[in-house]
């Protein structure tokens, strides 16, 4: 299970987190962001890209200047999570046509949606773009003919 997706920029700084466990005070979120993140962007290119933190798995992944982090249960297959990150990335890349930090950060609200398409509660619930992506559609054509 997916306890937590976090993107975050060559700086460490935090562009989305979502979090799929309860009982993290923010403080507790941002300690935890601030050190996985530390040691994540710490380690060397040709180094293994998962880390064992506490009592979870960090899969992460570098695409160009944003690091994508999903931390999961002991039980979970790292490879299914890389697969799921590179899906994320192809599915942010296709409705933003090559996604870069700032497109984060000005639709952060759509980052979510389709953060929220592609994963329910910790599980993977959708990985095909088409079916992921077609909400957004929607939206966008519904707010141009409100426009």
């Amino acid at each position: 299970m997916i306890k937590f997706i976090l993107i975050v920029n060559k700086l460490g700084q935090t562009r989305l987190a979502q979090y799929y466990t309860t009982g993290l005070s923010i403080n507790k979120r941002v300690a935890l962001e601030n050190e996985i993140t530390r040691r994540c962007l710490s380690r060397k290119d040709k180094e293994c890209s998962f880390l064992e933190f506490r009592d979870l798995k960090v899969i992460y992944r570098r695409y160009a200047s944003l690091f994508f982090l999903v931390g999961v249960d002991e039980e979970e297959n790292e490879l299914g999570i890389l697969e799921f990150i590179h899906c994320l990335v192809e599915t942010l890349d296709k409705y933003f046509e090559n996604v870069c930090e700032l497109d984060l950060m000005f639709n952060i609200d759509k980052a979510y949606m389709i953060l929220d398409e592609m994963a329910l509660n910790g599980n993977i619930i959708e990985t095909n773009k088409k079916n992921i992506i077609a909400p957004l559609h929607i939206i966008d054509q519904v707010s141009k003919k409100l426009k």
